[in-house]
């Protein structure tokens, strides 16, 4: 079997993901695997797409390997599967599935945002492997990978893949009314960030309607614009002193010219289930400021072309943006059902945050992303020091075991529950006892009316 293997990492023969590929190419000497370094030589690709056209064509799996990075595949990746869309590569039937390495932040989008590719292409899709970084050093690691290839070769001798779910709708999207401005003066200071392609009059709509309808003075910045030298190279350089290698420009364009606004609305048209590469350029390379959430408590909203409604992965990723970020998501207004009502209850929701301060308690997608990345910079301070400055500033190292006090009352608690004859006297004592704090909450707001 002919097996090709996408290497979507820029680091190409020095991607660790890669090098489970390379225990797989030794342990199964009787496969032909070839390495396409996509990522590393997408800037070549996007000059001549024909040696990627000759290896897909000859493939019968096609392996994606990659690291994950914000929430999805590499820039580089992104690009690749662009172009093997605008070249109409035909691989349809052919085997297919994925291979990444993280610290399991968001990996589960990254594989979603393969799959949906994948079936685009008319792929047959298999689960793939998420591993961590470090797996493949261990014993648990290297039985983990064997045992994932076998479960490949196993689906393709038997046919057996996943079913594509997503479809597109042919509907036409509604056109969005403009807004005669009252040329009011206006105050405050509101990005919109688009990479808006000239010909994209549907997504100039929406922008010049949330900026004619916001009361709060806005500016438009296409990230298109930016002569960005490349992708994120997932180098570190920029870990201890935040600077990118790429010279630029870009990590004081981002601190200076983006991030000083009072709040950010993203605006695109959905594009192979995401931003779009372009976007994802800018993601990337937003790595100069390492894991840290440098725009907490900023409002946050998305103006969106496209059957966002359907795209349920992209939805996870909007909300875990802002959910990580500590922001609120002040709406998303999409083009599908009342385009103008959703454009204005996003202006109004904007203001209202911006006004108020509202930010509100994180949930599950930015609570279990933070501990993974607390965990990280823990492990890796030494070398990620501005990262550890600023956790250790904001109090991100919220470890449980510095929880001693509730750790020993829950002993004690504990202890009587062990007891059946203490437990009967107790009665409704506990659940008494578990209401009293929030009785003192209320005796002190009755005391103060």
């Amino acid at each position: 079997m002919n097996i090709l293997v996408v290497n979507g990492s820029p680091k190409g023969k020095y991607s660790i993901t890669l090098q489970t590929i390379n225990y797989l190419k030794l342990l199964y000497p009787d496969y032909s695997f070839e390495v396409l370094d996509a990522g590393q030589r997408i800037k070549a690709l996007e000059r001549d797409f024909s040696p990627a056209i000759q290896a897909l064509e000859k493939a019968e799996l096609i392996i994606f390997s990659y690291p994950v990075y914000t929430f999805i595949a590499p820039y580089q990746l992104h690009r690749f599967i662009e172009l093997v869309k605008q070249h109409n590569v035909s691989v349809e039937g052919k085997f297919a599935t994925q291979l990444s390495t993280s610290k399991h932040f968001y990996d589960v989008t990254a594989h979603r945002y393969i799959q949906d590719n994948c079936g685009d292409l008319g792929l047959k899709y298999i689960k793939g492997l998420s591993a961590d970084m470090d797996d493949l050093t261990t014993d648990k690691g290297q039985k983990e990978a064997k045992d994932f290839f076998e479960y490949v070769l196993f689906c393709v001798k038997n046919n057996i893949y996943e079913r594509n779910t997503f479809e597109y709708s042919q509907a036409k999207h509604f056109t969005v009314t403009p807004v005669i401005s009252d040329n009011a003066e206006k105050t405050g200071d509101v990005v919109i960030l688009t990479n808006c392609e000239e010909n994209d009059s549907q997504l100039k709509s929406m922008i010049d309607r949330f900026s004619a309808g916001c009361r709060y003075k806005t500016r438009v910045i296409n990230i298109r614009e930016y002569p960005f030298k490349g992708g994120c190279l997932g180098c570190f350089n920029c870990a201890v002193s935040g600077k990118c290698v790429y010279k630029d420009g870009f990590d004081e364009f981002l601190r200076n010219t983006i991030q000083t606004a009072q709040a950010i609305v993203i605006a695109f048209t959905i594009k192979d289930h995401s931003m779009g590469a372009s976007f994802k350029l800018y993601d990337d390379r937003q790595f100069c400021n390492g894991h840290r959430t440098v725009t907490m408590g900023m409002p946050m909203g998305y103006l969106i072309s496209g059957d966002y409604s359907k795209e349920f992965n992209l939805q996870m990723i909007v909300e875990g943006r802002a959910q990580v970020g500590g922001n609120f998501l002040a709406g998303v207004a999409t083009d599908e059902f009342d385009p103008d009502g959703e454009i204005d209850a996003l202006a109004a929701s904007l203001e209202y945050a911006l006004e108020s301060g509202y930010v509100p308690p994180q949930n599950f997608y930015g609570i279990g992303g933070m501990k993974i990345f607390r965990d990280l910079i823990w492990t890796m301070q030494g070398m990620m020091k501005a990262d550890h400055k600023f956790y250790k500033k904001h109090g991100q190292y919220d470890f449980p075991q510095k929880q001693w006090p509730r750790m020993l009352a829950m002993y004690l608690v504990g202890g009587l529950l062990s007891s059946e004859k203490i437990k009967s006297k107790m009665g409704n004592k506990m659940n008494e006892g578990m209401l009293m704090p929030y009785k003192k909450v209320f005796d002190k707001l009755e005391k103060n009316k």
